[in-house]
């Protein structure tokens, strides 16, 4: 009997993966990553340097970067992940193999896998950015890195609806798989889709899910509800959301968001999707 409930209290006691992560980014503290350096301050929010990150699958890491003035990060090279970068606020120099390249608030590019690179800031103000990188499979055959990175102003991509959500919620979509066409840069190997979204007073995407995709989504501006999970009643689960709050949900997991139903009162997100590794079924 005594060896029975032990057993059953060490069953009781072994962690699961979670369907959803939360994070806060004012209040991550700051993580030593490769590409830090004094003067370039990495909070993992997502993957890398978190606590959770053998959770994420494709995610390699999502995380903010702060760049100080005149100060540089250490180059990054991957064989097999791509990234993207997107400027939340300051002026950027972007090196992408041996050439340079300026980024300003609200740019974003795509950083294909074996291209060496880095970020430096200029400028006498702090530079701050979003960095988010993701893992190809080995098996997956990539090209050579273009010649030069596209980088594209948010202002530049237009909005517009997108087919099964709601018209109080207007989409731009930055960027995309290459064998698209949709997207302001269509290029990567692993990332479905990073968009932005723009909420009406009382806006929502519907509550939804991926079966082969996980997903992030990070709140720019403005208050509502994200919905994370749900349960057995089918009733959403629903958290309150501000600006700084980050969400990571799982393949499966239902994801979504409500905005403040007050006049006047919109919201934004930056939003990224990824594809997850499928198990190779065995006979």
């Amino acid at each position: 009997m005594v060896l029975l409930l032990s057993s059953a209290g060490l069953a009781q006691d072994r962690e699961v993966d979670p369907t959803w992560l939360h994070r806060y980014v004012p209040d991550i503290t700051e993580t030593r990553v490769a590409f830090s350096s004094e003067s370039c301050h990495y909070k993992a929010i997502f993957g890398e340097g978190d606590r959770d990150g053998r959770t994420l699958e494709s995610v390699a890491r999502f995380g903010q970067v702060v760049v100080d003035a005149h100060g540089t990060c250490q180059n990054s090279l991957y064989e097999h992940e791509e990234e993207l970068y997107f400027i939340l606020s300051g002026s950027a120099t972007l090196t992408y193999g041996q050439a340079t390249y300026v980024m300003r608030s609200n740019d974003f590019t795509y950083l294909p896998p074996g291209i060496r690179h880095s970020i430096a800031n200029r400028e006498s103000s702090p530079l701050e950015l979003v960095v988010m990188g993701f893992k190809i499979p080995t098996k997956v055959q990539t090209d050579p890195p273009a010649a030069k990175p596209k980088i594209v102003n948010l202002d530049q991509v237009k909005e517009e609806t997108v087919q099964g959500h709601p018209t109080s919620v207007l989409y731009k979509l930055l960027a995309g798989p290459r064998t698209g066409k949709r997207d302001a840069i269509d290029e990567a190997y692993v990332v479905t889709s990073l968009f932005w979204m723009d909420f009406a007073p009382g806006g929502t995407n519907f509550p939804h899910h991926h079966q082969t995709a996980e997903e992030i989504y990070l709140v720019i501006e403005g208050h509502g509800d994200m919905v994370a999970g749900g349960g057995m009643d089918g009733i959403e689960g629903r958290h309150s959301a501000q600006p700084g709050d980050a969400y990571y949900f799982r393949s499966n997991c239902t994801v979504g968001f409500y905005n403040e139903n007050k006049p006047g009162l919109k919201a934004q997100i930056l939003a990224v999707r990824s594809l997850i590794p499928i198990p190779e079924e065995k006979d």
